[in-house]
């Protein structure tokens, strides 16, 4: 194992003072902070090697598209790819399931044919499939979520038919914890022939990622969620898929030769990588990963286990009647995420009291509304009893505080956000006077 406290030191903005105390930053499933390796990386490249890549034979831009080549490469040793040409640069997991949803679903979906999510999808993976789904004629059908957070494996069999085209499903749930059973899903969507889209957003920064082993046909992934850049990530995909898609961006970069009438296309990855990219995120994003391969990824998803195993310990303890803890219970089912509310106390209002704390947490649905509806995630004790059904009907009073941990959290930082709650709960009947904000549109 790892040592935090020295990984800490890495960690500029871990020496922070948010309301005048030190910043315990629990908002990792959102983004996480960045090491000085990732940001001396950035000030490299602008200061050093800076040019526009696969455009010169000058030496900047040679050295500049070497160093993003390399970057590849480090992302396929990361998830164990069989070669680089498998890894595309995208600008998030969102920009990925986009450009599957387009540059496969356009092509390959048809009039009633069925696209499965899952209920605890986020936002960014359900909502391309929806669309191309209306385009195209298709229907979309939902995997339930059980009160515990698990899937409904028993339902596969009725819900993915013959006509499923494309299973799509969060490895592990954003807003639960919730580490999906993957060969489960694999194995029936294999059954009808269907094609198996992962998002990895919430999986890849935290548990160790083998697409080899994996079985499924796409996987996306943030950087800015595993210590890299925002505006970078990747979409996996299986060479013999990847070769056979339509493409979605097209322009500078993606071509061999253009002529009036015909257009031959570059090899993989670059076919998709449309345009100038995002040179330097993608080369931090390497190293980015590096850092995380030399702490090792079993190790991280240990300390991880034993963060929310300590949590969800000592909620339990010193809470049982104020605090509502969603997902699993066994910290083996579930990433380093905690959410909860405290109950008759909104959301928002929980956030705001541990920000005075210098606890960084998140408030709202955490862009999976239709899993807070199916389970009724609310602050009040009595759940409503319908859910909006009218585009914009959106209920404010459904959603849940999230704590999310990564490698440079420590059992101190959790001691003081249990000790932080215990005040907001004792101050509950003061604070329900608070008029809650609205974080984000997709809050």
């Amino acid at each position: 194992m790892f040592d935090p406290e020295e990984v800490r030191k890495d960690f500029p903005i871990l020496s922070r003072k948010i309301n005048g105390r030190p910043l315990v930053y629990f908002d990792n499933a959102a983004s996480t902070q960045k090491p000085i390796q990732v940001i001396n990386t950035i000030v490299e490249f602008y200061s050093k090697h800076y040019a526009n890549i696969h455009r010169g034979l000058h030496t900047l831009s040679q050295e500049a598209s070497e160093m993003y080549e390399k970057a590849h490469e480090t992302l396929a040793k990361f998830i164990n790819a069989y070669s680089w040409e498998e890894v595309v640069f995208c600008n998030n997991t969102t920009d990925a399931m986009n450009l599957v949803a387009y540059a496969w679903g356009l092509k390959n979906l048809g009039e009633g044919d069925e696209v499965v999510a899952t209920i605890m999808d986020h936002h960014s993976t359900i909502l391309p499939w929806r669309k191309i789904a209306k385009m195209k004629g298709a229907v979309v059908k939902y995997i339930n979520v059980t009160p515990r957070g698990y899937l409904d494996y028993d339902s596969l069999n009725t819900i993915i038919t013959h006509r499923t085209k494309v299973l799509v499903f969060p490895v592990a749930s954003n807003v639960l914890g919730t580490i999906n059973k993957v060969e489960e899903l694999v194995k029936r969507a294999r059954e009808v022939g269907a094609i198996v889209v992962a998002d990895g957003a919430q999986s890849v920064p935290h548990i160790p990622t083998d697409v080899r082993s994996l079985g499924v046909d796409f996987l996306g992934f943030s950087g800015h969620k595993m210590l890299g850049p925002t505006g970078s990530g990747v979409l996996w995909g299986r060479r013999d898929v990847l070769e056979e898609m339509d493409l979605f961006k097209v322009g500078g970069d993606t071509i061999r030769d253009v002529t009036v009438d015909d257009v031959v296309w570059l090899d993989l990855p670059w076919r998709f990588e449309a345009g100038t990219p995002n040179i330097e995120a993608g080369i931090a994003l390497g190293t980015a990963s590096e850092y995380l391969m030399k702490l090792g990824m079993d190790n991280v998803r240990e300390h991880e286990k034993q963060l929310v195993a300590y949590t969800l310990k000592r909620l339990s303890e010193e809470f049982p009647d104020d605090i509502r803890v969603y997902g699993p219970v066994d910290p083996s089912d579930k990433t380093g995420v905690v959410s909860f509310n405290i109950v008759g106390l909104n959301h928002h209002t929980v956030a705001k009291a541990l920000d005075l704390y210098g606890i960084a947490v998140r408030s709202g649905m955490h862009c999976a509304h239709p899993l807070h509806y199916s389970l009724k995630i609310t602050y009040l004790e009595t759940p409503p009893a319908d859910i909006p059904k009218e585009p914009g009907e959106r209920l404010t009073v459904y959603g849940s505080v999230r704590a999310s941990y990564y490698i440079y959290n420590t059992f101190e930082e959790v001691d003081y956000f249990i000790e932080s709650l215990g005040k907001i709960v004792s101050l509950k009947e003061a604070l329900k006077r608070e008029k809650p904000e609205a974080v984000c549109s997709g809050s």
